[in-house]
């Protein structure tokens, strides 16, 4: 006699462990979106807590703008100048959890935020009401759009 299995049982067992895995894996998948909501979160409490921040110690000059003058174009690139290399607010751009971008859109000081989010960078930042959102499309479990976050 030989001690092995039959194609039949080793067939019965896959089958098994594949119905298993079809409803343990949505269980997962859920967690890790709830777990990217919790990281957007804390980003933007964390990216809101800095602008204030800078803006308490720049005589309410939020970051993004030339030499702090709320006159010129705001740009991204002095929004990480000022936050990242020289004011030492944060040591990186976190990234948005849902894309994994860390770029940041500047919206100008007469132009309007987006009616909604795109996907296509990491951050929607406009210094002149100090509005920072995610820009990452959807709705979370409750219904809530990412971009009102």
């Amino acid at each position: 006699m030989r001690r092995a299995f039959s194609l039949a049982e080793l067939m019965i067992v896959l089958a098994i462990i594949g119905i298993l895995a079809a409803i343990v894996l949505p269980h997962f998948q859920s967690h890790t979106t709830e777990a990217k909501e919790a990281v957007a979160k804390d980003h933007l409490r964390l990216l809101r807590g800095v602008i204030e921040l800078y803006a308490a110690q720049h005589h309410g000059v939020p970051p993004g703008y030339k030499d702090n003058d709320p006159g010129t174009t705001p740009s991204s690139v002095y929004f990480q100048q000022q936050i990242i290399l020289a004011g030492n607010y944060l040591r990186k751009m976190p990234e948005n959890p849902f894309n994994n971008l860390d770029t940041m859109n500047v919206i100008g000081n007469n132009e309007a935020l987006p009616a909604a989010a795109t996907g296509d960078c990491g951050w929607l930042y406009q210094p002149a009401t100090t509005t920072i959102r995610l820009d990452w499309p959807g709705t979370d479990k409750d219904g809530f759009r990412y971009y009102d976050y």
